[in-house]
């Protein structure tokens, strides 16, 4: 009796849905009513394979022990059944429509990022997050800050390698978003296939360079959930972390005006810094530093880079020659279009940039001598001539940046032909991923702009959107990459394409206005 007591309640704790999600190697809930339904579809379809399988395997096993022909049995003689014919194809297609009604409306769920609270741009880059918070103003990247000593230990275990319980799920700057409120996310790349999954949430979409998918979550509990990178997008894929920190609204409130008061401060010691004649010592202490963290994972930390991929600092012409000091500022600052060498313009200051351009001109023997300044790179990236870059000026650098700078801007008339044809070059180039190139759009995202009221309606609010974007959207204004005159041509290619024809012609000039 004790014996079948303890049988009935082993078999009740392996059915308990709590039992199963405590489980290491089940699915777990996450933190959202749509992981959550995740999870039950899980159990759902895993019960009915049991089942199935029970069935099936019983019946099996039961005809093998129970009628072989060691015990005198005798098959059946029939050959068709319409009614079992029937049975075992009705029963499945039940089967299937049990599983996919639930299954198909969590989907659609999983797509309606509708009525959302807060939008998110999350971008990809070689090996780190880039978010941008569209209602705040408010920007940064997100990078693996587990101890390189804990991961790239080659000369065997120092005690330290495995102590960070979240080993590799570590990182400077965590997205951090409110509990309770709708986060839509717009995910893209600037460089390689990544993807987004944070398994908590049951978000997982791929970030694709030159396309944006969209996401959201609504988380329930605050905390801290990690995810990572899911798709192979380098030698360091296992280097880019995701940490996302729920917080409460009054949390998160005061965590938006912490970053806006953080900002205001970098604003003001970047402008210092234009001004300070910092110390060999100091930029090279930097520099080392900075080197370590965003720049000796593909270089190496001796200098001698993975060639032909990342080519070699130490005693490269690039780092070395007096007269290549302003190609190095802006290859650091810019990238390198078509290589995997990325600007960092945008993740470091002109301090940090000025220093690691330092310490890659002396440290490996290279002992060029030279101490690069703020205000150098911001003479090399500007074309100020104003300023002189120190012990050697990249004259070349300089002067084609100054005469692109202070070039004639063309305000000449253009045919309606010419406009149509330059814009719709423009148009392929700077919009057809977002808004495709049929004007279709991908709303509620990106609206359609074929017969839309933008693109046929007032033409100064179209010239304005253009130019300056859209706040609290993913429209970015376009004025500081395109010149009056490729606006005015993608305004008239929209106001007249796809139908819309509304015989509108955009000249230069009254973009310039």
């Amino acid at each position: 009796m004790k014996r079948r007591n303890l049988g009935w309640l082993l078999l009740g704790s392996l059915i308990s849905s709590s039992a199963w999600a405590d489980m290491q190697l089940n699915m777990t809930k996450g933190v959202t009513d749509v992981s959550q339904n995740v999870y039950e579809l899980h159990m759902l379809v895993m019960w009915i394979c049991t089942v199935i399988g029970v069935v099936v395997f019983g019946a099996m096993f039961w005809s093998m022990i129970f009628h072989r022909k060691s015990k005198g049995a005798k098959p059946a003689t029939f050959h068709e059944s319409t009614k079992v014919e029937i049975l075992w194809t009705a029963i499945p297609i039940l089967i299937l429509i049990g599983m996919a009604w639930p299954a198909t409306t969590t989907l659609i769920n999983m797509e309606d990022n509708s009525n959302s609270d807060i939008t998110v741009q999350v971008t990809g880059s070689q090996w780190k997050w880039h978010y941008k918070y569209f209602d705040q103003d408010i920007e940064f990247y997100s990078v693996l800050s587990t101890p390189k000593s804990q991961f790239d230990n080659r000369e065997g275990d120092n005690g330290e390698k495995w102590s960070n319980e979240n080993y590799l799920l570590e990182v400077d700057k965590p997205l951090v978003i409110p509990v309770n409120r709708k986060v839509r996310f717009l995910i893209t790349s600037d460089d390689v296939i990544h993807s987004w999954w944070v398994p908590a949430f049951a978000v997982k979409q791929d970030a694709n360079p030159g396309f944006i998918n969209e996401a959201w979550t609504l988380v329930n509990e605050p905390g801290i959930y990690r995810g990572q990178c899911a798709e192979l997008c380098g030698k360091d894929h296992g280097y880019m972390p995701i940490v996302v920190d729920v917080r409460s609204e009054v949390d998160y409130e005061l965590w938006i005006n912490e970053q806006k008061i953080a900002m205001t401060k970098a604003a003001e010691a970047e402008a210092q810094s234009l001004t300070a004649k910092l110390p060999m010592e100091e930029l090279m202490t930097l520099g080392e530093q900075t080197y370590a963290a965003h720049c000796a994972a593909c270089h190496q930390p001796t200098g001698m880079g993975l060639p032909p991929a990342f080519p070699a600092l130490k005693g490269s012409e690039m780092a070395t020659s007096a007269d290549k000091l302003g190609d190095h500022i802006n290859v650091v600052f810019n990238g390198r279009s078509g290589t995997g060498m990325q600007g960092y313009g945008k993740q470091l200051s002109l301090k940090e940039i000025a220093a690691v351009v330092t310490y890659e001109r002396n440290a490996w023997d290279n002992n060029t001598g030279q101490a690069v300044q703020p205000a150098d790179v911001k003479a090399a990236v500007s074309g100020n001539d104003g300023a002189s870059i120190s012990d050697a000026a990249p004259a070349a650098a300089v002067e084609e940046a100054v005469a692109v700078e202070t070039a004639e801007v063309s305000l000449d008339d253009l045919s309606m032909d010419e406009l149509m044809s330059k814009g719709e070059a423009v148009y392929n180039t700077s919009c057809a991923a977002c808004h495709q190139a049929s004007g279709a759009g991908m709303p509620p995202a990106f609206p359609a702009l074929k017969g839309s009221p933008i693109a046929t309606g007032d033409v100064n609010a179209h010239i304005s959107m253009v130019a300056d974007g859209k706040a609290g959207t993913a429209m970015m204004g376009f004025a500081a990459q395109l010149s009056p005159q490729e606006m005015a041509a993608v305004i008239t290619y929209e106001r007249n394409a796809w139908g819309n024809s509304t015989g509108d012609m955009v000249q230069a000039k009254d973009v310039a206005k």
